[in-house]
């Protein structure tokens, strides 16, 4: 059952810790890390769900193994492992030219889209 999808990114300014408030290194964020393979998952899950549908996060653990400085190409690789009725759960893999960086598992959840974003905007009406 395994699907794949990776997706490259060039580490930028922008993206590093400093950048972010994640921490006074300039090297790549982990919240960044973690954006880039939870996109990736997204996309992949995506491709399964009929019109009208999505996925939302519902839990990521990650493992940020090694530092990556700026102008170096990240590899995101989503690999979705099992569909259990609406939960998806993926293995999570980034890399740079010197080899792994983070390793993640993640779960996302698939909701109506209309529906979900319905049910947020009430939530930020309650007392």
């Amino acid at each position: 059952m395994d699907k794949t999808l990776t997706k490259e990114y060039v580490v930028k300014q922008e993206m590093l810790a400093t950048a972010v408030g994640s921490g006074s290194v300039e090297v790549l964020a982990t919240p960044m890390v973690a954006a880039f393979l939870e996109g990736a998952a997204a996309e992949l899950a995506q491709k399964e769900l009929q019109e009208g549908w999505t996925t939302v996060g519902s839990q990521i653990t990650i493992e940020h193994l090694c530092p990556t400085v700026t102008g170096v190409k990240v590899e995101a690789t989503a690999t979705l492992t099992e569909v259990d009725g609406r939960m998806y759960r993926f293995t999570l893999e980034a890399r740079d030219n010197a080899g792994v960086i983070a390793r993640v598992t993640h779960e996302r959840v698939s909701v109506e889209k209309e529906r979900f974003f319905a049910k947020a905007q009430a939530r930020s009406q309650s007392n």
